[in-house]
């Protein structure tokens, strides 16, 4: 039997930016990388020594940075798969966050997914 242990990243720069993210290919923050380190190490923690591991990662900055730390602590290296990237947002991706949540915008990205 294989377990699945499903990641996100940690906090990016567009969360403190407060622009939109998606595809926009944001890199980790340095809270960002410390909770990655630590996500790693958890999951060194969990997963035992030994055990046959594959590592999948999107291939935007800010996941494969995240996949980056756990892969070190394995020994393995991730496989970039760009169908694991979050939803794009089209034009607004990188783009500030204002207005974001009201139902004109979300609409609006709601339709460049």
């Amino acid at each position: 039997m294989r377990t699945l242990y499903v990641v996100t990243h940690p906090e990016a720069t567009h969360h403190v930016e407060g622009v939109v993210g998606g595809w926009h290919d944001s890199q980790l923050t340095p809270s960002g990388i410390r909770a990655a380190l630590s996500i790693a190490q958890a999951l060194r923690a969990q997963i035992p020594d030994g055990a046959d591991v594959e590592l999948f990662s999107s291939d935007l900055r800010r996941t494969l940075r995240t996949a980056d730390e756990v892969a070190e602590l394995f020994g393995v290296k991730p496989i970039l798969d760009r169908r694991l990237r979050e939803k794009s947002y089209g034009e607004a991706g990188g783009r500030p966050q204002e207005g974001s949540t009201s139902g004109s915008s979300r609409r609006r990205l709601s339709g460049n997914g």
